[in-house]
């Protein structure tokens, strides 16, 4: 199987084509084991569509699905362009819907689309947190040291909520710093692309910060999100890192 690694903002990804729809849960926990695989945040499958410019599975870390995936959209925007040879300017269903994104050289931004769901403030566990659906579901405390994280605190709102937990601290009104567990991953990662953008999006719903700021997660890769006619922008960097061959035996 001819495979490639993509890295965006911290998260990395195995991306390959494919011709057909199937369950690769158990090939997508092989391929993402760091210590016997290929080693990966998600496997994307990038597959063909009658209507759009292509089609995605996305799977986690632990071979799970997932409707969306921020960064993992950005790696296959930039696959889909620099090597099926897509128009820069496309769009790609998946689980959550469809994505529009731009890619100009080694920059990508995609459409993360309208907001599909807010709930109201809530304490547990000592801490005020908000549900916000980005594509996927992600719990967001604002807190003032992000050293405040704490993985073992995370895995129980994970649990409890089937959720991604965040901790986000804004800096001032045009930039935040996150940091996020990832359900699927189980574990806190380097970025989260729509963590981010639920971080961002309740921020400026709560009057905290401007339409447009740069996020820093954990990674210390910047990027940049923008919220504007009622859609969610997210913009930055992506990296081909290389390509081969995985055999089965």
């Amino acid at each position: 199987m001819k495979f490639y690694k993509y890295c965006a903002s911290g998260n990395d990804f195995v991306i390959t084509n494919a011709d057909r729809k199937e369950d690769r849960s158990a090939l997508a926990k092989e391929l993402c084991n760091r210590y016997e695989g290929i080693g990966a945040d998600g496997f994307i499958v990038i597959l063909p569509h009658e209507k759009y410019d292509f089609e995605w599975e996305f799977y986690n870390n632990d071979g799970s699905r997932a409707a969306m995936c921020g960064n993992g959209s950005r790696a296959a925007a930039h696959f889909a362009h620099h090597i099926n040879k897509i128009n820069p300017n496309m769009s790609f269903l998946t689980g959550a819907g469809i994505i529009k994104a731009k890619v100009n050289q080694d920059k990508v931004e995609v459409s993360l689309g309208k907001i599909k769901s807010v709930q109201n403030t809530f304490e547990k566990l000592g801490k005020t947190w908000q549900l916000c659906n980005t594509g996927v579901p992600h719990l967001v405390h604002f807190c003032q040291n992000l050293d405040e994280f704490d993985t073992m605190l995370c895995q129980k709102m994970r649990q409890k909520y089937n959720a991604n937990v965040n901790f986000v601290k804004i800096l001032d009104e045009n930039h935040l710093k996150v940091r996020t567990y990832e359900r699927g991953v189980e574990d806190e990662t380097l970025a989260c692309g729509t963590g981010m953008g639920a971080c961002f999006y309740l921020a400026f719903l709560n009057k905290k910060v401007q339409n447009k700021v740069k996020i820093t997660p954990k990674s210390g890769e910047e990027v940049g999100f923008a919220y504007k006619n009622e859609e969610l922008f997210f913009e930055g960097k992506v990296k081909y890192c290389f390509e081969a061959n995985y055999n089965f035996f």
